[in-house]
Formats: structure tokens, sequence, C-alpha cells
């Protein structure tokens, strides 16, 4: 897959990363000189770093959006968000275009321009209601300017060293929080008496520099 992403502070350098990590073709518009020069030097797999502003169809067209099979704007302004994401759709013809929404008062503006919006403040209302993916550990959304993650983890149905504990008794690190349990067929929001089980999947909302620490709290690997 490519993915071309608008934007190069912590959430889009974040996401891209995680994308290059899983063998995916990466490119990025960073309109900050320095900021282009550090994503050159510091992310994985030589991705494509184009110095330039993704409002402009110039350097769309120079990260390849034609050929892309997403496109993400993911810069902390929602309107350079909204620009961008409307010309890699109509200038371009990208098959999906995603947005980071700052303010959830504009998400409907984007979903009905055909954008799909995330936005962090609603993210764990839908993971509460829906049921999420099974996974080991996996990123679903970058947070507060990608300084915070809601992770998934899922609990070891052998040699479980949290099960049976209540929530509160867990020794978590820091900037750590259980929102949900994802339990068979069911969702359940996480009080401080909750108690884990095996196979459970844990949705966490913790600091990204935390992920790994967590999941050692959790499974002890």
């Amino acid at each position: 897959m490519y993915v071309v992403i608008n934007g190069g502070g912590k959430v889009a350098s974040y996401l891209a990363r995680q994308l290059l990590e899983r063998g995916h073709a990466v490119a990025l518009i960073e309109k900050r000189e320095d900021i282009a020069h550090k994503l050159v030097a510091e992310l994985p797999g030589e991705p494509l770093v184009i110095h330039g502003d993704g409002c402009d169809s110039i350097y769309q067209e120079d990260a390849g959006v034609s050929r892309a099979d997403v496109f993400v704007a993911a810069t902390g302004d929602d309107d350079d968000n909204l620009v961008a994401c409307q010309l890699a759709k109509v200038a371009f013809g990208v098959p999906r275009a995603i947005a980071r929404v700052n303010n959830p008062k504009n998400e409907s503006i984007f979903h009905a321009l055909g954008i799909e919006a995330i936005s962090s403040t609603t993210i764990i209302s839908r993971l509460i209601e829906e049921e999420a993916t099974v996974g080991d550990i996996r990123t679903l959304m970058a947070l507060r300017k990608g300084n915070m993650a809601i992770v998934e983890i899922e609990l070891p149905i052998d040699r479980c060293v949290v099960c049976n504990k209540k929530v509160a008794e867990l020794n978590l690190p820091g900037d750590c929080l259980i929102v949900a349990l994802v339990r068979g067929d069911d969702v359940i929001a996480v009080h401080g008496d909750t108690e884990m089980h095996p196979g459970d999947q844990v949705i966490a909302f913790t600091a990204i520099e935390h992920e790994r620490a967590l999941k050692k709290a959790l499974t002890g690997e």
C-alpha cells in the first residue's frame, strides 16, 4: 500500500513510522524545512520526504498522490487538512482521504465532503460502543499531538500475570489508563474493581513512550 501523509509533526511521523515498519510505502509532505530534514534522518526505510505545502498541487504531484491508495492529512490545522484532502480527492482522485480533526465540531464538514475524519475526543466512545480489532498490540490512534495513543493488548490465555486482579491493583506505567476490555462479544467499560480474564483484549490510553512497558506489565512479555 502507498500512503501519502501531509504533515511532519508527532502524529504524522508516528503514523509514518508505524506504516513503514509494517512494510508499506510512505511519502510525507512537510512545509517546515527543519522538520523535513529531521524526518529524513529519523524515519526508517528511506521514505520520500518533500519539503513543501501539502495544500499545493505541485507538492502533492511530487509525492505521487495520483497513485496513492490513501492520503492522510495529519497537521494541527483543520483548515489545511480539509483543503489538502479535497485537493487529493478532486485533483488526483485518491480513493481514500483521511483527516485528523482537531475540533470535533468540524467532523460533520469533513464527512459531508467524503473525507474520513478522526477526532481524538470521539475515538474512545466509539471503541467502547464497537468491538475492537483483534491483535497483539496495535496503535489505533495517536492523540494529543502524538504524545498519547490508544492501544490494544491481548492478554495471554496461559500464564496471565494480571488475570483475576482488579484494575486498581495493577502496577501500570505512568500516563497509562485502561479504558475498556473486549471479552468475547462484549465490550466492558473498565472501573477500578474490574477484573481481567485470560484472552481479554485490553484497550488502553497511554503515553507513546510507555507502550512497551505497558505491554510488559499486562502480559509479562
